[in-house]
């Protein structure tokens, strides 16, 4: 049995840490024994343990913005050294064989592979475009520390290869999961309806994401703001929150909701675990990302709910939507396209239920949990 250390940069429940909780929960018991170690506390922690992982919490920093100045550094690498001797300390009675960093903002696996006598595969689920600086960075440490590179989608293979630092053949990529008989077509919760303030006569817009600098929030909004004029029965719903420190970012989103004279067809509702259901509510699922978006797994579980899709044509996205067949591919960034393919959807019934059955069906041949696992299986025994 391989005893394998899992470190990711938090513990909340959006895409990446739902990707984790998927691959450590479902991987064979008498072949590998996961250990996961988090930054902080969080939802993600105690889901974990409802299934019986070991999971453990050291305050380990994770690469982000507030470190990219001269005393950011300085301190970023005072914490980067005790945490991983604290890390290491706590595993000193485990044959840790493999190191499994999840995102690129978790280096943490570079010392520990040294300290653990360990190999290191990297999971990377970003596409960074700016500030290069970031990007070159993170591809030489990939590049160089990685035994193997497992990236989300061709995109980011590619765009990794870019950098000219990373041999493309220590990439392999491996399509996300999505456990789509959790994530499903069923009947709506009239809850939720009342909750969100919808009606089945309504036709719902919806979008599920952090709200941060580029997933496009506010530029859903701008695109909508004439549909929503034009058409009472239509709807706009987001749903998503943001990290410590950035509450400012969603009070500008409330501020533009108010000022577009439609706050009333506007919901905006913080991160939730019940997207099952609230996947139920919509008629179409739009993500706007305004950079490429590596491969959003709101998408996936939008999919496999059986929506239809809208997004920019960039990034991922452009992997998991077929333009025409199962949802819309705009321009990017151009928010009147963006207007336009939603358009289309709220305007044709029909078009809505045939690509939201072309959806569904592509989330259940191309982006199987089954595949996924074996996947990395495969992965982990080759180390």
């Amino acid at each position: 049995m391989k005893t394998i250390l899992f470190l990711h940069a938090g513990a909340e429940l959006y895409g990446a840490d739902r990707i984790l909780l998927n691959l450590v929960t479902q991987l064979n018991p008498h072949d590998f024994h996961p250990i996961v170690v988090l930054p902080t506390e969080g939802p993600l922690v105690a889901e974990l343990r409802r299934h019986h992982v070991e999971v453990h919490v050291i305050d380990y920093p994770i690469l982000r913005r507030k470190y990219f100045n001269p005393r950011g550094m300085l301190r970023y690498a005072g914490q980067y050294r005790w945490s991983c001797r604290q890390i290491a300390a706590l595993l000193k009675h485990q044959d840790v064989a493999i190191i499994h960093a999840n995102t690129l903002a978790v280096w943490e696996g570079i010392y520990l592979k040294r300290l653990l006598r360990a190999k290191l595969v990297w999971h990377v689920h970003e596409i960074i475009t700016s500030p290069r600086i970031v990007f070159l960075a993170t591809s030489l440490m990939v590049g160089r520390f990685a035994n193997q590179i497992v990236a989300v989608s061709k995109e980011v293979r590619d765009h990794l290869v870019s950098s000219k630092l990373v041999n493309p053949r220590k990439i392999r990529v491996v399509y996300n999961g999505v456990d789509t008989n959790k994530f499903k077509p069923m009947p709506v919760s009239t809850s939720l309806q009342a909750e969100f303030q919808v009606t089945s006569d309504d036709i719902v817009i919806g979008m599920v994401g952090r709200i941060n600098a580029w997933k496009g929030q506010i530029t859903l909004l701008q695109a909508m703001v004439p549909l929503l004029k034009e058409n009472p029965r239509l709807k706009l719903i987001f749903i998503g929150g943001v990290f410590a420190g950035e509450e400012q970012r969603q009070r500008d989103l409330e501020a533009a909701i108010a000022h577009t004279r439609v706050a009333s067809q506007v919901r905006l509702k913080d991160f939730r675990n019940d997207l099952p259901s609230v996947y139920q509510l919509f008629d179409v699922f739009v993500l706007p990302s305004t950079n490429p978006d590596p491969l959003p797994t709101v998408v996936l579980e939008a999919m496999a709910s059986g929506k239809p899709i809208v997004g920019f044509r960039h990034g991922g996205v452009i992997e998991m939507v077929q333009d025409g067949l199962n949802g819309f591919l705009a321009t990017p960034v151009d928010g009147d396209d963006l207007t336009r393919c939603i358009q289309e959807l709220v305007a044709n019934d029909g078009l809505r239920a045939k690509m939201g059955a072309a959806s569904r069906t592509r989330a259940v041949q191309c982006y199987s949990p089954q595949k996924f696992i074996r996947a990395f299986t495969d992965i982990y025994n080759q180390q």
